[in-house]
């Protein structure tokens, strides 16, 4: 059990990723942890959190309440800031770094943000532990397939925090530090998919940017499966990446249309977006195997690679969205599947309306 007994500190815990790692982490399915704290700067995030589960005591949901009560916590606090870190690791264990800066067009108006949370929030998260030597077992770095041949602000950043975890193991040898990279997460806070529904419910059109982009696709669960394995399994240094499904933003928005009576509009690519994203580069593709149901990129530094076992090629070429591209079919059957046809998610709003009254 992976999480049993461990005190773990999520940054950015109440961002979508974060908020579904706490939610399984309290179901007790990794093992129950003994502590775990939420660092974030948005306090109206935190109370909305809290107040979701205390609102969350039907039969189904009594153990999740029970620990929640029991060893859920929140700080505030920013990974910008060298001292909130400081102040937040003592006695942690595991660290997810889920704080990020994440719109690929705030990030282009705005790079200098992007640096000081995608990049100075990894170096102070690392600094702090190299320096008052936390005896932190691990940190999982998230990232995204945007750092992969990085184009836009967002990707630059987030390929310099990948490179400053995995360099952190160097300096911090008693401390795991891994990464975990994957691309567009189903029904996230700012997705593609939640600007759908609304497009579609305020009667049209729906927007898409060019009508051959395409996209990784995997949801919420699925990222949280891979924050996992790379716990349990990665060794210092490495990348774990989910292999998923791609699918064209087109069959996307037709799918959630259906057979409504609503026009789809092709807007432009918007500055910094990319047509489609790789997970894996070439250059990359020579380091990477697979494990357990994900490839896993070893690190370049010859310090790390020194202590683990020479492992054959397992991926030829780029993995990128652009191959094995999913039809109109499987497209509606993932989208279903996931419960994200927009009379599924009027339905759980719904439910979830009634369980408050």
């Amino acid at each position: 059990m992976i999480l049993k007994g461990k005190r773990v500190l999520v940054t950015g815990g109440t961002g979508s990723m974060g908020k579904t790692f706490v939610r399984r982490a309290l179901s007790g399915e990794f093992g129950l942890p003994q502590k775990l704290v939420v660092l974030s700067r948005d306090e109206a995030k935190q109370h909305d959190m809290r107040v979701e589960y205390l609102n969350r005591k039907s039969a189904t949901d009594e153990v999740i309440f029970k620990n929640f009560e029991r060893i859920l916590s929140f700080r505030i606090g920013d990974v910008r800031r060298y001292e909130d870190l400081v102040a937040s690791l003592p006695g942690i264990d595991i660290v997810i770094n889920a704080a990020a800066l994440k719109q690929v067009p705030v990030c282009e108006y705005f790079p200098e943000q992007a640096i000081l949370t995608n990049c100075m929030g990894a170096q102070n998260l690392a600094r702090a532990i190299h320096e008052h030597r936390f005896p932190v077992e691990t940190v999982v770095g998230i990232s995204t397939d945007k750092a992969c041949k990085p184009v836009n602000v967002m990707g630059m950043t987030k390929a310099l925090q990948e490179r400053i975890f995995i360099a952190a193991n160097v300096n911090s040898p008693g401390t795991r530090f891994i990464c975990v990279r994957y691309g567009n997460v189903l029904a996230s806070r700012g997705s593609v998919i939640p600007l759908f529904h609304e497009q579609i419910r305020a009667g049209g059109p729906v927007t898409i940017t060019d009508e051959n982009m395409t996209r990784f696709l995997l949801s919420l669960d699925q990222a949280v499966d891979t924050v996992m394995a790379a716990i349990e399994n990665a060794l210092p240094g490495e990348t774990y990446i989910p292999i998923v499904p791609s699918a064209n933003m087109v069959n996307v928005a037709k799918s959630l249309v259906g057979d409504l009576k609503i026009p789809i509009k092709v807007t432009g690519i918007r500055p910094g977006e990319k047509l489609h994203e790789s997970l894996v580069s070439i250059e990359e593709s020579y380091r990477t195997y697979r494990r357990d149901g994900y490839y896993v990129i070893q690190s370049m530094l010859p310090e790390l690679l020194a202590t683990q076992a020479k492992r054959s090629r397992d991926l030829i070429g780029e993995y990128s969205s652009e191959n094995h591209v999913v039809d109109f079919e499987q497209t509606s059957t993932l989208l279903r599947q996931h419960r994200l046809m927009l009379d599924q998610v009027e339905e759980s709003g719904s439910q979830g309306q009634e369980m408050l009254r």
